[in-house]
């Protein structure tokens, strides 16, 4: 039987031994401006899936995407002991990590949502000076025959 509430759990555990463990413990450089982001267990908490943010030095710099995976690769074993040690449970899930594409995802959506305001807003400034094609009322009148 699968208990949802209990794998969901365990994920939030798993990132959060995850995170500390790469923040403070694990001396990889590569892995200097890696964020946890997310932990799916699946639900018979075999496998965990471990995901993962990379920003870059600077503010424009580009991230190190492979050395990021390269570097927790590397960590892969320690970090699943350390997993081990800090959830307690009778068998450690194994370890998968995956690149989070929500970010640029979501900036993606942000720079579409702002081309849609510029259209609208271009839109709107040609409908303010914009007159009737025809007469100004269009809708026929009946006719008064007096």
């Amino acid at each position: 039987m699968v208990d949802q509430a209990r794998a969901r759990r365990l994920a939030k555990r798993i990132s959060a031994i995850v995170a500390t463990a790469i923040e403070y413990e694990i001396k990889d450089p590569r892995l200097g401006f890696v964020t946890v982001t997310d932990a799916k267990v699946t639900g018979d908490l075999r496998e965990a899936t471990v995901y993962y943010t990379v920003m870059g030095e600077t503010v424009d710099a580009e991230p190190d995407y492979t050395g990021a995976a390269a570097g927790l690769e590397k960590a892969k074993g320690v970090l699943r002991s350390k997993v081990g040690a800090g959830t307690g449970v009778k068998f450690t899930p194994t370890l998968a990590f995956v690149l989070d594409t929500v970010p640029d995802a979501a900036r993606q959506m942000e720079d579409l949502l702002a081309r849609a305001r510029a259209a609208d807003d271009a839109v709107a400034r040609v409908a303010a000076d914009a007159t009737p094609a025809g007469e100004a009322d269009p809708y026929k009148t009946p006719r008064d025959d007096d």
